[in-house]
């Protein structure tokens, strides 16, 4: 009787193992390959849940860390722009006007965390759509200009001969003015980034089909800049938009050592009138701060209208005995050529107003001239303050050696 007791205790225990063992095998089958909930084809939230999940998995692959700040770019005379570098080469660009640009390298992950409203460019940049003309010239001093395919500025406006010769072989495009640019043209050949100048703000209309058709655009807010420099300085925030840094810095050094050369000297004690008179007969003089002004001041002069508004830039309208009163006995005139008039000698200047023949500048033959390309040009704002110190210091400059300037005969 014991042994049967034995054996049937034995066969208890061999099948309760047996049961142990099932399970535990189970178990590992189950953690090594998950089964799958079986969900009948109509359970529309499920999919749903399954679709969301597989977006987020997708998001997490598309992005990488959050941004690590390195450094920010080296400013010296610029205040409305600022470029913050982070770790694995992308880019925080601030703009004056609260605008903000992400430039994320080409192949990289979308960071986490970007802020709300900055928007994100996939380097490299290309296909970009230039208004602004000074930003041109900034962008043609780099070698940059291959990357601009579409422009507000007419063929026979522009003075820039790499931009002409562009548009002339058919790679540069003109898309209609900034007031009223083709739309068809730009949802067609939709640029990758723009620039454009602060005159967009007269145009809301435009801005706002910019923003509708998705066409990211910058303003170029170096006109508020207060010295000349600080203009030329501009050349950096393209550099970083185009990874040309090195190109734009050499642009920049290159315009700093020319004016700090001649600002070194002693002043001349020379005087000078800026200004211009519109077709319309009504003259304009630069305002005491205007940028012109203080450049003619770094050249070793001395600007006869610095009192007028000496922290607001841009020109103000003068009556013609008013501006007699103040600027007849001054030693230069240096006239805006490409606004309003255009004279192509003295005797077309005196034209414009028979007083202008009892100035001292005028007798003496000391009647200047900016060269059309004036406005076009950001880059080269140091050649031209040379230009100014070698006709306030030699007595018979050599006029073919100047570059911004002629001379009315």
């Amino acid at each position: 009787m014991r042994l049967k007791a034995n054996a049937v205790k034995r066969l208890v225990l061999v099948a309760l193992s047996a049961v142990l063992l099932a399970g535990c095998s189970a178990k590992d089958r189950s953690a090594e390959s998950p089964q799958a909930t079986v969900t009948p084809v109509a359970d529309n939230n499920s999919v749903g849940d399954k679709e969301q999940a597989e977006h987020k998995d997708s998001e997490k692959e598309e992005q990488s860390a959050e941004l690590v700040f390195d450094h920010s770019m080296k400013l010296e005379y610029a205040k409305n722009f600022q470029v913050d570098y982070y770790v694995g080469g992308y880019k925080l660009i601030t703009i004056s006007d609260g605008k903000k640009f992400l430039t994320v390298p080409e192949g990289a992950k979308l960071p986490s965390g970007v802020e709300e409203g900055v928007i994100v460019l996939q380097m490299p940049l290309n296909n970009l759509l230039i208004s602004s003309t000074p930003t041109m010239s900034l962008l043609n001093a780099i070698g940059g200009l291959d990357t601009v395919t579409m422009t507000t500025t007419e063929r026979e406006s522009w003075y820039i001969e790499e931009v002409c010769n562009k548009m002339d072989q058919g790679e540069l495009m003109f898309i209609g003015s900034y007031k009223e640019p083709d739309y068809e043209l730009l949802v067609a050949n939709k640029p990758k980034f723009s620039v454009f100048s602060t005159m967009l703000s007269s145009v809301p209309e435009v801005a706002e089909k910019l923003d509708e058709l998705e066409i990211p655009y910058l303003l170029d807010q170096s006109t508020f800049e207060e010295h000349p420099l600080a203009r030329v300085e501009w050349v950096k925030l393209y550099g970083a938009f185009l990874d040309l840094e090195a190109a734009a810095e050499k642009v920049y050094k290159d315009q700093v050592t020319m004016v700090q050369e001649v600002s070194a000297a002693e002043s001349t004690g020379k005087t000078a009138a800026i200004f211009y008179i519109t077709s319309k007969g009504v003259l304009h003089v630069r305002q005491g701060g205007d940028y012109v002004a203080k450049m003619f001041e770094l050249a070793g002069g001395e600007y006869i209208f610095a009192d007028i508004n000496p922290e607001e830039s841009g020109t103000l309208k003068m009556e013609m005995e008013e501006f007699y009163a103040k600027a007849k006995d001054v030693d230069y005139i240096i006239y805006i050529w490409n606004l309003g008039g255009k004279p192509e000698n003295l005797e077309q200047f005196i034209g414009y107003s028979e007083i202008f023949q009892d100035f001292k500048a005028v007798k003496e033959g000391n009647v200047w001239c900016t060269t059309p390309d004036f406005f076009q040009i950001s880059d080269t704002l140091g050649s031209m303050i040379k230009d100014m110190n070698t006709m306030v210091t030699l007595e018979n400059p050599d006029v073919d050696k100047l570059t911004y300037l002629f001379k009315l005969q």
